[in-house]
């Protein structure tokens, strides 16, 4: 039986989905933040791996076939903003300076903390795309010279926090224009906060797809600046 497990492709994806879909059951049954499907799936397939002997290696090549559709998934995400062209259209010059503010303010708070802990080097690159999309946090962190793992690690937290907490903030620090709530979830907390976005309404969900993007541009050039200063 461990032997199946362990050479199954499906089994691996199939834990990483059943943990998602049991992620997104308990949040709707108990409204609690703290059940966030992808924290969930997180835990449920660690423990799955604990229990069932599956090295990480094997794992992970059972569960890349879902890699593949984060490329048809992320492009999705221009439809809600397509349907939005004409908002987009009239707030450009605010889309663009609200989009840069937020990057601006990411790398200069990894490189604020950085210079309070005396972090080295290698681990201040490693935190500067936090706050971008996996794929592109991952190429900068590679090109600068940072850990990738603590990178995907750090994203995931960033997105996990965005999706558990945008809403309240945004609460918190009456951002009540739905292009404003937008544009600050995306921006900070990319693809998760995108999800959290959607859920708030169609013009948060459009502006927020489009802040994936952008900012993911606008870290490669500030990430690169950023670098230079530490």
């Amino acid at each position: 039986m461990s032997n199946m497990l362990h050479g199954s492709t499906f089994f691996c994806m199939a834990i990483s989905l059943f943990g998602y879909e049991a992620g997104i059951f308990l949040r709707k049954k108990l409204k609690i933040g703290i059940f966030n499907p992808l924290l969930v799936s997180i835990v449920f397939v660690i423990i799955v791996l604990k229990v069932t002997g599956i090295d990480y290696d094997t794992y992970d090549k059972g569960a890349n076939v879902l890699s593949y559709l984060l490329t048809p998934s992320t492009v999705c995400l221009a439809i809600p903003l397509y349907q939005q062209m004409n908002l987009l259209k009239k707030n450009l010059k605010a889309i663009i300076v609200g989009i840069t503010t937020g990057v601006f303010v990411s790398l200069a708070g990894v490189w604020v903390f950085s210079m309070l802990f005396h972090l080295k080097k290698q681990f201040y690159v490693t935190l500067l795309p936090k706050s971008i999309t996996t794929a592109i946090g991952m190429g900068i962190s590679e090109e600068l010279g940072g850990i990738v793992t603590i990178t995907v690690a750090a994203i995931v937290i960033t997105g996990i926090i965005g999706n558990m907490f945008a809403e309240g903030i945004c609460k918190l620090c009456k951002i009540e224009h739905p292009i404003a709530k937008g544009l600050a979830i995306g921006t900070a907390s990319h693809a998760m906060g995108t999800a959290k976005a959607m859920e708030i309404g169609e013009i948060e969900g459009a502006m927020s797809s489009l802040s994936i993007a952008v900012a993911g541009l606008m870290t490669v050039v500030g990430a690169s600046i950023f670098y230079h200063l530490y």
